[in-house]
């Protein structure tokens, strides 16, 4: 694999002829530059006027390696053979090097230019590119390699390209200004220096081709010379292979720094990035999408100044949004175009703060308010949406969030964080800081990253803030009137209806004291996980949980006292049935004597488990709302006197199961036998 590397344009302040002046002083050796031991002249040329001047040398360099190489190689200095092009009409000097010792094992290639600044011609610019391919060296190619290159872009950040000051002599500045050139280039006897016609080193960078060492450092920050050279390389690659507009240096150094500088990785994350840009008219975004009435009014979140660092602020109350409630009423597709209208306007607004600050500022600060976070908000498709966001974001603007505060974080943020964890990148998470209760006051807090008079006063700071507050959504904005009616009807079948939890080895039992024979117990039950078998029996005695009124059930728990036996101190009075999950069961009996009878559902089989390695999110989710292998069901039970049987409105209402809609399937047949069972022990 050949390495490359490519520098960004650094400005010297200087004339062009000082600056090949201070150039030349380097030969044949210079104490400022240790590592260069000294060099001959093996060939010289100039025009037949003087104004191209051609020089090839033979070059010493002291090996900057480790000693064990050093060893190795049997070496203590390599040669180059170095070919100079000095055009003193075009004021351009072309450099080009390459090594001689271990040529068979190792191929190092470089090449340099000086020209004139295209805006200031009293400045000079130099660019600087190279490769370096390991051959063949002992086995040790991919190692060499690594610190060969290491030890080339270290010489450079040293200072190796930077020239010492020196000012000539003003009479000998003057006769190197004065020296004429011939008027066609083409007629000079030289090789690869002079730039073709037309492609001046002018039209070269108002192109946009070359980037400035020093607007790197002012706009995009520090980076080291192999950080510099991929940004180079990649800008490069997209202005060759994307016709047209290029993105903006600032976001093609996200994709890199989100791949750690590997070319090749991040030049495919950008790409697929582009092509979803593209795809989804993602440039767009700011000028064509407003948010829903409803959005900007239950959405709480919103930008407020920024950091003490200066990346803009984005304030998000997670805990008070009703994220059920907005997916229904403006659904997915546009939570996720206002999430990215909000990474849109986060990019734009650390360009704002870059010019305002006068520092590069490439990432966004979000302050994350979980109060009131619950399980209501781990509703399934709100969880698979948000992991649907946050994989839309991580591909598509990496490195974007500089730190993430998370206060208030309350007991239930550790599912939320086991789910969403798998989902976000290594260095995203390290962003993260995470404060539950009132750990965010005072030293070690949000003052360590806001100043004090930006602290929201929500969080009992100074700053007014005009982030909506969110709240509970309407069901009216977005239920049709059919669907309002259902809900309508639940609510008030949820006030005569009863829940209750089947755990294994614990039945539900609900008892019923009866004082005039043949009166009628009915009953209406729905089963919504597990199955069940129902049962109903009598005894003569009260449980020992104490009398209860006629009619009335038990908050919960077992009644049948354990040392009671089953046909001593409590019989049957109807056979045991069967429930899978999903059966509506109605039915009803005609008492025979006074006393307790106790409607009674038990466990049959604990609910079917698969194991895995990793448990789905589905999995992790359904295990949160239902913990436990237990059933669950809705019954209903009433007491008639059984001359008002057939006529109780009561009666025929609970021969409907209302609950069936609410099951996976109803059993018409199981209500039927359950009912003629009933009837017949009547």
């Amino acid at each position: 694999m050949v390495q490359k590397y490519q520098s960004p344009v650094r400005v010297y302040k200087y004339p062009f002829e000082l600056v090949m002046a201070a150039y030349e002083k380097r030969f044949p050796t210079c104490p400022q530059i240790p590592v260069f031991l000294g060099s001959e002249v093996l060939r010289e040329s100039r025009s037949a006027d003087g104004a191209v001047h051609v020089v090839e040398r033979s070059c010493r360099l002291r090996v900057d390696a480790p000693r064990l190489l050093r060893k190795v190689a049997g070496v203590e200095h390599v040669v180059f053979v170095q070919k100079n092009v000095l055009n003193w009409r075009e004021r351009t000097l072309r450099i080009e090097a390459r090594n001689e010792t271990f040529a068979s094992r190792v191929a190092v290639k470089e090449s340099c230019s000086y020209t004139v600044h295209p805006e200031n011609e009293d400045w000079t610019c130099f660019e600087q590119s190279a490769s370096l391919d390991i051959r063949s060296f002992f086995g040790f190619e991919s190692t060499l390699e690594r610190i060969a290159m290491k030890q080339y872009t270290a010489n450079i950040k040293r200072g190796i390209s930077h020239l010492p000051r020196w000012s000539p002599p003003p009479a000998r500045e003057e006769d190197i200004r004065s020296q004429p050139g011939p008027e066609d280039p083409s007629s000079l006897e030289v090789d690869g220096g002079v730039p073709a016609p037309g492609q001046s080193p002018l039209l070269s960078f108002l192109q946009g081709h070359k980037l400035d060492a020093d607007y790197i450092e002012r706009c995009l920050g520090h980076l080291t010379p192999m950080q510099e050279s991929c940004l180079i390389q990649l800008r490069h690659w997209l202005q060759e292979t994307h016709k047209g507009k290029i993105p903006k240096d600032q976001h093609i150094l996200r994709f890199l720094r989100a791949r750690d500088f590997h070319l090749d990785k991040a030049r495919e994350m950008l790409c697929q990035s582009l092509s979803w840009r593209k795809q989804h008219q993602v440039d767009l975004l700011l000028q064509t999408w407003q948010p829903p009435p409803l959005l900007q009014e239950f959405y709480a979140g919103g930008w407020h100044y920024q950091d003490i660092e200066g990346r803009p602020l984005y304030i998000l109350r997670l805990g008070q949004m009703d994220t059920k409630g907005l997916m229904k009423a403006v659904g997915e597709e546009a939570l996720l175009q206002h999430v990215l209208s909000v990474n849109e306007e986060g990019q734009k607004r650390c360009e704002g703060n870059t010019k305002q600050f006068g520092r590069p500022i490439s990432s966004w600060t979000c302050l994350l308010d979980l109060e009131g976070l619950s399980m209501r908000h781990l509703w399934r498709p709100g969880v698979r949406a948000l992991l649907r966001m946050i994989e839309v974001v991580e591909d598509n603007y990496p490195e974007t969030l500089g730190r993430l505060l998370i206060v208030r974080a309350p007991r239930v943020f550790p599912v939320l964080w086991t789910l969403i964890s798998p989902f976000i990148s290594e260095n995203t998470r390290r962003k993260f800081l995470i404060y539950g209760g009132s750990d965010y006051q005072g030293p070690g807090g949000l003052v360590d990253y806001l100043d004090r008079d930006v602290i929201p006063d929500f969080l009992g700071g100074d700053s007014v803030c005009d982030v909506p507050e969110g709240g509970l959504v309407p069901k009216s904005l977005y239920m049709t009137a059919e669907e309002q009616e259902q809900a309508d009807q639940l609510r008030q079948w949820s006030e005569t209806y009863h829940s209750a939890s089947v755990l294994r080895g614990s039945p539900h039992e609900v008892a019923v004291e009866i004082l005039e024979e043949e009166s009628v117990i009915t009953w209406d039950f729905d089963i919504l996980r597990g199955d069940v078998v129902f049962s109903l029996y009598h005894a003569r005695q009260l449980p020992s949980s104490g009398a209860r009124e006629p009619g009335a059930r038990p908050s919960s728990g077992q009644l049948v006292d354990k040392s009671w036996v089953l046909g001593t101190d409590y019989s049957h009075v109807e056979a045991p049935l069967m429930c899978r999950e999903g059966e509506s069961i109605q039915g009803s009996h005609v008492t025979r004597w006074p006393g307790i009878y106790l409607l009674q559902w038990q466990m049959h089989s604990p609910p079917g488990s698969v194991a895995c390695s990793a448990p789905r999110v589905d999995d992790v989710l359904a295990a949160l709302h239902s913990p436990g292998p237990k059933c669950k069901l809705l019954y209903y039970c009433e007491v008639l006197a059984s001359e008002d049987f057939r006529g109780s409105m009561s009666s025929l209402e609970s021969c409907t199961s209302g609950f069936s809609q609410l099951s996976a399937a109803t059993s018409s047949s199981t209500s039927g036998q359950s009912h003629s069972s009933s009837l017949a022990s009547r």
